[in-house]
């Protein structure tokens, strides 16, 4: 068995000179200011072990990493329906392209874009105000990590709402195509304050267990959804969680996975374990430079990757 503790400290040692490489996401007001001299990776198998280096405890905004766990959310509402709204194919555009959305008549490509999940947005929004959708999200999310002090940070949430315009474009397109129900100030609200989710590397490791583990929580015995929804939630994050790099990101690193523009990036080892890696500064398609560096680095080492050692 591999030593993961060893293999995290060497991949800390070789990374350590360029720590600090990238762009932080400077069009978020708050995002802006963060630290880019900062490191973590926390590795948590499937039999509750956790490993930990860097900056591992120090919370970070998951931005786009949210999306993962509104999928998971909207899935349990209304099942495979959600797909006469939401596609699942690659995007091939930036995260945020109106055009692609104008040709395909209101249907995002993939819940991972951010049309795509704002429709999911509305989706959990069904029969909630924005407020009790936006609670249902956190409680679920602290119940997956066991974790009571996961939070939503609101300043972040506050930037976002106020610099969000290609946002509302987006929605608002979406809205004049029938696909959303509910008011776009309320599906936005909603949206920006799932992206300012505050959470550390284990945190987020230990929250996207059940993905590892066949849809349920080993640590704590929960079942959380299905073997067979748990394995279609991991095929859409190695064909569309990286947006217009996830083609790159499944040739270098191979395992299922979501980014976000807070530098954090959360990966699957299906089977084996999961895994949370951030690192603020972004590459030009806007995912964590280092992150996707230390998780090919992590691959390598462990024989993980879902297309064989």
């Amino acid at each position: 068995m591999t030593n993961l503790q060893a293999v995290l400290d060497s991949i800390h040692k070789e990374l350590a000179p360029r720590i600090g490489e990238g762009k932080v996401a400077d069009y978020i007001p708050e995002l802006a200011k963060i630290d880019a001299n900062q490191f973590g990776l926390s590795v948590v198998t499937v039999d509750g072990k956790v490993y930990n280096v860097g900056h591992a405890d120090v919370p970070f905004s998951i931005q786009s990493i949210s999306k993962v766990f509104m999928l998971t959310l909207a899935l349990g509402k209304v099942g495979e329906g959600l797909w006469k709204r939401v596609g699942r194919e690659p995007s091939g555009s930036a995260f945020n392209s109106i055009v692609q959305l104008e040709q395909e008549q209101g249907i995002p490509r993939n819940p991972f874009i951010n049309a795509g999940a704002i429709a999911v947005s509305d989706v959990v929004m069904a029969g909630h105000a924005p407020r009790e959708a936006i609670g249902e999200l956190l409680r679920f999310v602290r119940y997956l990590a066991d974790d009571e002090s996961v939070t939503i940070d609101d300043r972040v949430a506050k930037s976002e709402t106020q610099t969000g315009y290609r946002n509302f474009a987006l929605a608002n397109f979406m809205r004049s195509y029938r696909n959303l129900d509910h008011p776009v100030e309320h599906v936005l609200g909603v949206y920006f304050h799932q992206c300012a989710l505050s959470m550390t590397c284990e945190q987020l490791a230990k929250a996207g267990l059940f993905l590892a583990a066949r849809g349920s929580n080993p640590t704590t015995g929960h079942s959380v959804v299905s073997p067979k929804r748990a394995r279609r939630i991991n095929a859409l994050m190695l064909t569309c969680g990286h947006y217009d790099g996830s083609g790159d990101f499944a040739y270098h690193v191979g395992l299922p996975g979501k980014s976000g523009v807070g530098g954090g990036i959360f990966a699957v080892a299906p089977g084996i374990a999961s895994i949370a890696v951030w690192s603020p500064g972004l590459n030009k398609v806007g995912n964590s430079q280092l992150g996707a560096v230390a998780l090919e680095m992590l691959a390598a080492r462990t024989g993980w990757s879902v297309f064989g050692d």
